[in-house]
């Protein structure tokens, strides 16, 4: 049911059986009584895929969470994982949960010194981590870790110096709980209160210091299964695991429902290896973000644009009839025999050879964490690979909402899942309210009132619509809104979405907040401008010298604003400035999960900014009063 009250719209969910009163220890041995076979694949190094019987897998999870007591850790102690996505990883995961401990998630691609602030803000007791390199950053800190007792290592332990840290691998902590017996790991496991706190994620916001997201049993498990009666997942799927399981998106839906629901679970050696194991693999299921998609379609075109004109003939065909054949489909009209004619032609001219490189097993991949571009999800869905877009937050553990497969609406994030209430305040913000609903921020009370109201609504900080049937589209971030001195309001998201799909540049930012114009700051893509300026004097290999060059900055502003004729001309930015360096997780101008962070790139380029901003300002000026001279408007 959807109700609009001015500017006020509210929607709600069904209701589902089952949601309260579980915990994550309910979710994990249920699914370990109800499936067989195999739960976990690895590639070995042979090339060849290894897999593990899920009775081995409850195995070993006793056995460590058997090993953690024997080290003294207690219901409730901070337990840390600092590692990629990889099978030791779930293991850590699961058995600690089940033994009531609390899961502290840690990106391995921090730096010590974020690292220091996340295990000293938990108080994390111990910490399993992947390998030299993160234990290396861990013996950099040991002496202002206070509260931590040991680190066990996925790999071997490496020879390195670790001060006064107590060292031990997984294989030992394994041996050490070998004796726990099945009967007394599951009554300690089914003893967990749903109330118990699960685990903390610290947020990788783009403002401030990160917060801990604190999640109970309740939280996850309702989430789990509200997600389950949405996404048809079953012990026939194989599930491509690749993302950071310290997102909350990859450890829900590729760890925690896909375990639920007997999937077998294949964890990818590395991102840069995801294209060979999606062949390899040949996955049902997987979870992605945008920029995974987009560069599938943007290798796609720069193949076809590198090509003769036959091969460019033949796919903008598929596109033009894929689009034709995808809006018929979605909307639920019939296809007719033209458009049904012409795309199993496509089909097999394009879209077929396009598949095989995901395995051509793909039900459906999942979409979250930023919005992805309709013109790229309607590429897919013609494609035969549907992707399903959705929303959430670390604090609403994390998904909210989510297109149904079986009524795809591009552009939107789908209506919101069973038992959740979603709200469009007056100034267009979206709150949530759902047993999905974190508890609070770890130790900060005033992050926690200001976030969470009394009655249970969640702030998103996220600006967006309702439509009748309760999809929801998310418009913007609420603090990114870029306000002109003119009083013009504009959302940046849209126009840096379509500007970054240039094969020009990596990451694009807009600004202009309280300016007469707004601007775009882009880091370019070295490889595409060594393959536009040929044989050129443009200094590639220097990037600060790059920012400089004329050509590139005219062939970066030709480009991109091109992509946004459609945009009112208050929006457009009036330059394109490139900038000298990538964006990073190190540098601070990117958080963990690649998102920008808009403060610290305007912060780290100030003076670019105002040097620039202020030369075009005069060139702004002088154009306005010609205009005016002669008689028109000025903007």
């Amino acid at each position: 049911m959807t109700v609009d009250e001015g500017r006020i719209a509210y929607t709600s969910g069904p209701p589902l059986d089952g949601l309260t009163g579980g915990t994550l220890a309910d979710v994990f041995l249920d699914s370990a009584a109800r499936f067989e076979g195999n739960a976990a694949s690895l590639r070995t190094s042979d090339g060849t895929w290894e897999s593990f019987p899920r009775a081995s897998i409850v195995a070993r999870i006793r056995f460590i969470a058997a090993g953690l007591r024997e080290l003294g850790c207690e219901g409730g102690d901070r337990i840390a994982i600092l590692s990629h996505t990889r099978l030791e990883w779930a293991l850590a995961d699961w058995a600690s949960l089940l033994s009531g401990h609390v899961v502290v998630t840690v990106y391995p691609v921090l730096p010590s010194d974020q690292i220091l602030y996340i295990l000293r803000d938990s108080g994390a007791r111990l910490v399993f981590a992947a390998d030299a390199e993160q234990l290396a950053k861990l013996a950099e800190i040991e002496n202002q870790l206070q509260d931590l007792r040991a680190v066990v290592m996925f790999d071997p332990a490496p020879d390195v110096p670790t001060g006064g840290l107590r060292v031990l691998s997984l294989d030992s902590l394994e041996a050490t709980g070998s004796g726990m017996s099945a009967e007394r790991f599951e009554a300690e496991a089914r003893a967990i209160h749903p109330d118990d706190l699960a685990t903390i994620l610290y947020t990788s916001g783009t403002t401030g210091a990160p917060k801990g997201v604190m999640l109970t049993h309740e939280n996850l498990h309702a989430n789990v299964k509200q997600c389950a009666s949405v996404l048809s997942i079953g012990p026939s799927d194989v599930m491509l695991s690749w993302l950071p399981l310290s997102h909350a998106l990859e450890r829900t839906v590729s760890h925690f429902l896909a375990w639920s629901c007997g999937a077998r679970i294949a964890y990818s050696e590395s991102p840069d290896t995801v294209a060979r194991d999606m062949v390899e693999v040949r996955p049902t299921l997987m979870v992605g973000v945008p920029r995974m998609y987009e560069k599938f379609y943007e290798v796609v075109e720069d193949v076809v644009n590198r090509g003769g004109p036959v091969r460019k003939a033949i796919f903008a065909f598929a596109k033009r009839v894929g689009a034709a054949f995808t809006d018929r489909r979605t909307a639920g009209r019939p296809v007719g025999p033209v458009v049904a004619v012409g795309h199993r032609l496509a089909d097999r001219l394009v879209f077929a050879k396009l598949r095989k490189r995901t395995g051509d097993r793909i039900r459906y991949f999942v979409s979250g964490a930023a919005p992805l571009s309709p013109e790229v999800n309607r590429f897919f869905y013609a494609a035969g690979m549907i992707v399903l877009e959705g929303y959430g937050l670390t604090e609403t553990s994390p998904v909210t909402n989510v297109n149904p497969p079986d009524d795809i609406r591009f552009g939107t994030v789908g209506p919101p899942l069973p038992a959740t209430e979603i709200l469009i305040a007056e100034d267009g913000e979206i709150l949530f309210r759902g047993p999905q609903v974190m508890a609070g921020y770890f130790g900060d009370e005033e992050a926690t009132s200001a976030a969470l109201e009394p009655d249970g609504w969640v702030h998103t900080g996220d600006i967006g619509e309702l439509d009748a049937d309760g999809y929801l589209t998310i418009t913007d971030r609420k603090k990114n809104l870029i306000v002109t001195s003119a009083g013009k309001n504009v959302a940046p998201n849209a126009l840096e979405e379509r500007m970054a799909r240039s094969p020009y540049v990596e990451n694009v930012v807009l600004i202009g907040d309280k300016r007469k114009f707004t601007i775009a700051l882009a880091v370019p893509n070295l490889a595409a401008l060594e393959a536009a300026f040929p044989g050129q004097a443009v200094s590639l290999d220097d990037r600060p010298q790059l920012a400089l060059e004329p050509e590139v900055e005219t062939l970066l502003e030709k480009d991109l604003l091109a992509r946004i004729r459609e945009f009112a001309h208050y929006e457009r930015p009036k330059l394109v400035i490139p900038i000298p360096e990538p964006f990073t997780v190190d540098d601070g101008t990117l958080t963990p999960t690649m998102k920008v962070k808009r403060r610290a790139v305007t912060d780290l380029y100030a003076d670019l900014i105002e040097r620039r901003y202020e030369a075009a300002e005069r060139e702004y000026d002088r154009q306005q009063a010609a205009v005016q001279a002669a008689g028109g408007d000025a903007e």
